[in-house]
């Protein structure tokens, strides 16, 4: 490995990290985080969305959102392999851990029950992962991954477009639209929430400092909003935000954090909670969590049963 000092000589020119010996440590364990979350997120997305998908209204609307399935896995296997030539024991980091240890946003662990839930976790989830990893894509320092989100930024674009494409087919109705309305209000402000911290709290400075992605968290949330916001109100459809034109940017017209009710999908936002609260209610994982690790894990568990047999 290098040393600090020739590490960000490197970066300073403008050149790429290709390999583990042309990190620091330090280097190594910032890009092992942001990898786990990427590789976690894309990984429990698969169970979360065939949950939905299985309530589709037509064959060839089933066969599509088993392709966006496909495609959350391939994204998956994509930052397990990076994660791998990192030294990471990668059978063991997904057959071994605990449901609650999986690094995901939150929102997922919140189940999907219908085709409009589905179509809106396209719309606005998938919305959020391409604005994560278009960033990554633009300004990562790390090589590989760099290359390796060609592919998948524009796949990402097709999952947000089938989103739009059926939140549009069924705001055509009154019926559609008023369930388009009850996905949206519990879904919009847990995708904000997706970006994590606001800035002023972040722990992980070093995923900026060492240039693995370009935008800080409040950033990424208004670069989401800004398609985001205008996508619901062509739909007619009400959005807890808006655009000041004065400040420049989108405002929340909701106390952030708020308190979320998982069971009920329903907000409280009677009153402002502190991010303290909001870190416990993460770390505890939502209604969906144990089940859909467990999802991923039966296969190799049957097998490993079967060779101790």
């Amino acid at each position: 490995m290098v040393t600090d000092a020739e590490l960000q000589e490197r970066l300073e020119k403008g050149f790429l990290v290709e390999h583990v010996e042309q990190m620091t440590e330090s280097y190594r364990q910032a890009l092992i985080r942001i990898l786990t979350v990427s590789a976690d997120t894309e990984l429990v997305s698969a169970p979360a969305y065939y949950l939905a998908a299985q309530r589709a209204p037509t064959v060839n609307s089933f066969i599509s959102a088993l392709g966006i399935i496909q495609d959350e896995l391939g994204h998956a296997h994509i930052a397990y392999r990076l994660l791998r030539d990192l030294g990471v024991d990668i059978e063991a980091l997904i057959y071994d851990r605990k449901p609650e240890q999986f690094k995901y946003p939150y929102a997922f662990d919140v189940p999907l029950e219908s085709w409009t839930e589905l179509v809106v976790a396209n719309g606005f989830y998938d919305r959020a992962g391409f604005v994560l990893l278009s960033d990554v894509f633009k300004h990562t320092s790390f090589g590989p991954w760099k290359r390796a989100l060609v592919k998948v930024d524009k796949e990402e674009v097709f999952h947000l477009r089938h989103g739009e494409h059926w939140m549009t087919r069924l705001a055509q109705t009154e019926e559609g639209r008023a369930e388009l309305q009850r996905a949206v209000d519990w879904m919009f402000p847990l995708t904000v929430e997706w970006f994590g911290l606001p800035d002023t709290l972040k722990r992980h400075g070093e995923q900026l400092g060492y240039g693995l992605k370009g935008s800080s968290n409040d950033q990424l949330r208004q670069q989401w909003m800004s398609t985001a916001v205008p996508l619901c109100e062509k739909l007619g459809l009400k959005v807890p935000a808006h655009y000041d034109e004065e400040r420049q940017e989108y405002v929340l017209d909701f106390p952030f954090p708020a308190a979320f009710d998982a069971e009920r999908k329903e907000w409280d936002f009677s009153r402002q909670i502190t991010w303290d609260e909001v870190l416990k209610r993460w770390k505890a994982r939502g209604p969906s969590n144990q089940e859909f690790v467990a999802q991923i894990q039966r296969g190799n568990k049957q097998l490993r049963r079967i060779l101790a047999a």
